[in-house]
């Protein structure tokens, strides 16, 4: 059956659980409770709720200043605009302050696609992963997304988790064994190592498929913890194959493919391609048509592995 349950719901879920015996988890929101599947908290928690407005900066400065006083914050808004209008706030109030506040980046990628640019957020991962003693994770279900999410209610160091709009492709099951900040590797490769996050996991693991029936062993790496990435089991999964292709949705520059790439060169020299979204204007459309467009979807992966491969065999 297919999942119906986004990940944002997933994140809900968790807070509502987590509020009922802690009163220091509070959620804050930029007019956004909505999209970001939040109402539910609102209602059964008000007193632990803040609703900001359309106002990204004063989110994350309030949210950091509620953490100072002890509170475990999580602060919720599209991450188009969570990681733009407010990243100086991110940078100074948050990741320089330590403050426990995990940024939560809805409807992430081209979850938008339809309204174009001006909502995708596609610089994310790189903008964060360089702000000091900040997290960045992109969780690929449901489920590993509630494992995600309990963890960080009993930590206190910077996060930001980014999700999609659409439901997920269930990966992983309900008593999903959960480790913070340890890659997955879903599929051993012998061939091809495809390193993924969020949305592109499932297509990655469809693309092994379709590869398997080629003769081609394709290992599947959910490197959902982005920063700080998993360098000892990304490098014992890649000593393994010929070629290393990472799979993001996010722009070809500085995001996984970039960190994959640093820390492979560095240790066990392969063939690296990074699959992401291109420099420049994307397609409009929705979020499946435009990972079509760029071969990000599982076909487009499997052709990119397949070429990749040839190029290492000739």
């Amino acid at each position: 059956m297919e999942n119906k349950i986004t990940n944002r719901q997933a994140i809900c879920d968790v807070l509502i659980k987590a509020a009922e015996t802690d009163r220091d988890v509070i959620v804050a929101c930029s007019d956004s409770r909505g999209s970001a599947s939040l109402s539910a908290f609102a209602e059964k928690y008000p007193e632990q709720f803040v609703e900001m407005g359309i106002a990204e900066q004063n989110l994350v400065t309030v949210s950091a200043g509620l953490a100072s006083c002890g509170k475990k914050v999580f602060a919720a808004s599209p991450a188009c605009f969570l990681s733009t209008r407010s990243y100086e706030q991110v940078k100074v109030d948050v990741a320089y302050s330590r403050a426990n506040v995990t940024l939560i980046g809805i409807s992430g990628g081209v979850s938008y696609g339809a309204l174009g640019m001006t909502h995708h957020s596609c610089q994310d991962i790189a903008a964060f992963c360089a702000l000091p003693d900040m997290r960045v994770y992109l969780p690929s279900d449901r489920f590993q997304t509630a494992g995600l999410i309990e963890a960080l209610l009993t930590d206190d160091t910077p996060a930001y988790v980014r999700v999609s709009r659409t439901a997920s492709k269930d990966i992983y099951g309900e008593h999903m064994d959960f480790t913070l900040n340890q890659a997955k590797l879903l599929c051993q490769g012998r061939d091809i190592l495809l390193v993924a996050c969020g949305e592109m996991v499932a297509e990655s693991l469809e693309a092994a498929s379709l590869l398997r029936e080629k003769g081609i062993r394709a290992g599947v790496l959910d490197m959902y913890c982005v920063k700080p990435l998993d360098e000892k089991t990304l490098l014992q999964a890649a000593e393994q194959v010929k070629t290393v292709i990472t799979v993001e949705e996010h722009s070809v520059y500085g995001g996984l493919g970039s960190m994959v790439a640093q820390t492979v060169a560095a240790a066990c020299p392969k063939r690296i391609v990074n699959l992401a979204l291109p420099d420049g204007h994307l397609t409009a459309g929705t979020n499946r048509e435009i990972f079509k467009t760029y071969g990000l979807d599982a076909a487009g992966i499997a052709r990119s592995a397949e070429s990749a491969l040839a190029r290492e065999t000739r």
